[in-house]
């Protein structure tokens, strides 16, 4: 990002985000990110992520620099598991976008709704490219914050009639049923398997340690999207479901060390080669789904480019729209 003025450090906070970052905005963002990443004009920097001790906490930073949309800069933040009991999100973050010819901080963007919304954004662009056109039913695995962002994105992306859903909690479903109905979709819970077996899309959005579906579960031409799964020995769905599907991802780097692949690469059932990054499809280099019947499978670990794609698009419409704050260091 650029400095767009001399007056001081801009600071678009949590509420003026969700103003003006759209689902249209972040699915463009993200979309045209994962093209550049896969042209090699962006990149993703290494991930620190470490359990802090304190609060259940996972805490780092994801980073890199978007030469073709000239945004460089950083997200810090992560995961407190009892935030919910303090009306808080789990997922807390704020983002740092300095300018790429001088290094100075340009912007201060808040992280929490952003990437939620990013997240979703991820999920449904390999909706958009990846599952069948003829989808009906969405199963959502995953009942929690991001998972009405998930639901909204997906129903965009498809003429979808009908939701299923199943969670750990299922006290939790209910709120997701009444997205379902708001949108004008049918909303049902179900168990794990009738889920597999009714679903033409699947969404996991869970922080799950262990497989909540299994291969056999899975009808033929499923088109999986798998976002819960960003850190090593985290688990959502069955490695040999991950192995006998066509997998795609954000980035293969992050894929096999902390993503949902990384359960099948260690086994051996599934080698790098196979993973294909999403970005190749969206730059129309790799075809994508090949047939009716494959199972594709998107492998979202969630990549530091996204969140300043998205911040990025916040700081410039604040600008844009006169909504600035500015600080001066």
């Amino acid at each position: 990002m650029k400095d767009m003025s001399d007056k001081g450090l801009l600071i678009v906070g949590e509420e003026l985000c969700q103003q003006l970052v759209g689902r249209r905005d972040a699915f463009d963002a993200v979309e045209a990110v994962f093209g550049a990443m896969a042209r090699g004009d962006a990149y993703n920097f290494p991930v620190i992520r470490e359990a802090i001790g304190y609060a259940d906490a996972l805490y780092g930073f994801k980073s890199g620099f978007d030469r073709a949309g000239q945004v460089l800069g950083l997200k810090s933040g992560g995961y407190w598991p009892g935030n919910m009991d303090k009306g808080l999100t789990n997922h807390q973050s704020t983002v740092f976008l300095f300018d790429p010819d001088t290094g100075k901080l340009a912007a201060l963007v808040g992280g929490n709704y952003l990437t939620a919304v990013r997240t979703a954004a991820s999920s449904a662009v390999s909706i958009a490219h990846l599952a069948r056109k003829d989808s009906k039913v969405l199963g959502m695995v995953g009942a929690g914050h991001q998972s009405a962002f998930q639901l909204r994105a997906a129903a965009e992306q498809r003429d979808f009639e009908k939701v299923v859903a199943w969670n750990p909690h299922p006290e939790m479903l209910p709120r997701l049923g009444e997205v379902a109905n708001e949108i004008g979709l049918e909303f049902e819970a179900i168990s794990q398997e009738q889920l597999g077996a009714q679903a033409d899309v699947i969404i996991t959005i869970t922080s799950a340690f262990e497989p909540l579906l299994m291969k056999d579960w899975i009808k033929p031409g499923t088109h999986l999207a798998c976002m819960g799964t960003d850190t090593k020995g985290k688990q959502e769905v069955d490695a040999a479901l991950v192995a006998s599907a066509t997998v795609f991802t954000d980035e293969i780097a992050q894929s096999i060390s902390l993503g949902e692949a990384q359960h099948a690469v260690v086994d051996g059932t599934l080698n790098e080669e196979r993973i294909i990054p999403i970005g190749a499809v969206i730059n129309g280099d790799h075809p994508g789904r090949t047939s009716a019947d494959e199972v594709t499978l998107f492998d979202g670990t969630g990549v530091g480019l996204q969140d300043l794609a998205v911040a990025s698009v916040a700081a410039r419409l604040a600008e844009e729209g006169g909504h600035a704050q500015r600080a001066v260091l």
